[in-house]
């Protein structure tokens, strides 16, 4: 896997130097929108699974390095997260008439599709292409294509007109899908074309500026599962599902510490046994991210979680496991949100059991999804909050105030695991 620019074939880019841009079509805007619910499932992928913590780890990486450059004369890869995961939420769009399923990514902003061109074939029609050519890399992954533009349909009462996106001439690291659906900051998509600097608006965005959503934000809802491709997840586009959460939702707003501030990012602490006790991670910044599966924590962290847990790695998982004397006396981990604390149960804290073999594990263990994010703490991006913590709470990424919102759910203190 190449970093930077790819190569592509001389008739790809022949092709991409004879297509012009076609000028948009005015839209229509409609006065009476109101939230669009899109449902979606956890799908697991068990070709990678025994990966799992690797591919976090990248996408850990890539988070950070996003703005680095390889060399002097190379152009800098877009580095956002990883999207081949051992588990991945997914949904189902219509483009051009025909239907795509694409992991749904808070971590990313591009949405693109062509990542199995034998099972699922799909060309732009020649008018909708714009005449640019789109490079992202992932942590794990990456895409070269040509940009199109055309009408999305992520559910049955939301059709999004000219949405730019990706084609894949080229893809690596996606297995069972057909691309992202990107729902992360906008700014994320600036510098993946590759002859400019322009951002690139994302389907909230777009939906939000047709006037067929009333806010610019998106709900997210989660919910712990133990049997594989479950629909059990579901998107608010425009608003939030109050039967999805209990309480109040509570709103921090996006960190301003780099590289997390560039992401959906927040800033906690996490303490364990209690409230007040005994402190896993300063308070520092972080991401929370639908797109990576674990909950990743600063190697100085992870090694006190380890140490008070009593979790022995395992090598076939790279997950720490615990004996069932062990899981009897583990408890609760408090995330320190703002003013808000949310409780992390002992049966959050597990990998779900009815489904250890799909990442490599045995049937009768116990593994912990709290593993190593790779580097040290103080590197402003200690944690990714990642699918296994937002499973116990409902997520909002307010996109119009900058700010982040978590609740609990009936799902807080599941004991499904």
């Amino acid at each position: 896997m190449f970093t930077g620019l790819r190569f592509v074939s001389a008739a790809f880019v022949a092709l991409y130097y004879s297509l012009a841009s076609v000028p948009a079509n005015a839209l229509y805007i409609r006065r009476d929108a109101s939230p669009v619910t899109l449902p979606f499932a956890r799908r697991f992928n068990t070709t990678g699974a025994a990966k799992l913590l690797q591919i976090d780890q990248a996408r850990a990486k890539a988070f950070k390095n996003r703005n680095a450059r390889a060399t002097p004369d190379v152009r800098a890869p877009f580095n956002v997260p990883a999207a081949n995961q051992a588990v991945d939420y997914v949904t189902n769009v219509t483009i051009a008439g025909r239907q795509f399923t694409l992991l749904i990514d808070t971590g990313s902003s591009n949405t693109w599709v062509g990542a199995r061109p034998l099972e699922n074939p799909f060309l732009p029609g020649l008018t909708s292409l714009t005449g640019n050519l789109m490079d992202v890399t992932y942590g794990s992954g990456f895409f070269t294509g040509l940009e199109f533009s055309d009408s999305i349909t992520v559910s049955n009462g939301l059709t999004i007109a000219n949405q730019p996106m990706g084609f894949a001439l080229v893809s690596e690291g996606f297995t069972d899908v057909d691309g992202i659906i990107g729902i992360g900051p906008a700014d994320l998509t600036c510098g993946t074309l590759v002859l400019g600097s322009q951002c690139i608006p994302t389907v909230t965005d777009n939906a939000f500026s047709q006037g067929l959503i009333p806010e610019h934000l998106i709900g997210i809802s989660f919910e712990p599962t133990t049997s594989l491709n479950n629909a059990n997840g579901e998107l608010t586009f425009g608003g939030t599902d109050s039967s999805k959460f209990t309480g109040r939702l509570e709103f921090v707003p996006i960190t301003s510490t780099s590289p997390a501030s560039e992401f959906v990012g927040i800033d906690q602490s996490i303490t364990f046994g209690s409230p007040n006790g005994q402190t896993v991670l300063p308070l520092t910044a972080g991401v929370t991210d639908t797109g990576t599966t674990l909950l990743l924590i600063a190697s100085d962290a992870f090694a006190t979680y380890q140490n008070l847990t009593g979790g022995v790695l395992d090598p076939a998982t790279g997950l720490l496991k615990i004996t069932p004397a062990q899981f009897a006396n583990l408890k609760s981990l408090f995330f320190h949100v703002g003013s808000n604390t949310f409780e992390f149960t002992p049966n959050a804290q597990i990998w779900p059991r009815a489904l250890n073999t799909v990442i490599g594990g045995t049937d009768d263990a116990i593994y912990l999804v709290i593993n190593d994010i790779g580097t040290p703490s103080g590197e402003g991006l200690d944690f990714i909050d990642g699918m296994t913590f937002l499973e116990r709470f409902y997520y909002v990424f307010d996109i119009a105030n900058s700010r982040v919102g978590l609740a609990n759910t009936p799902f807080t203190h599941a004991t499904t695991n």
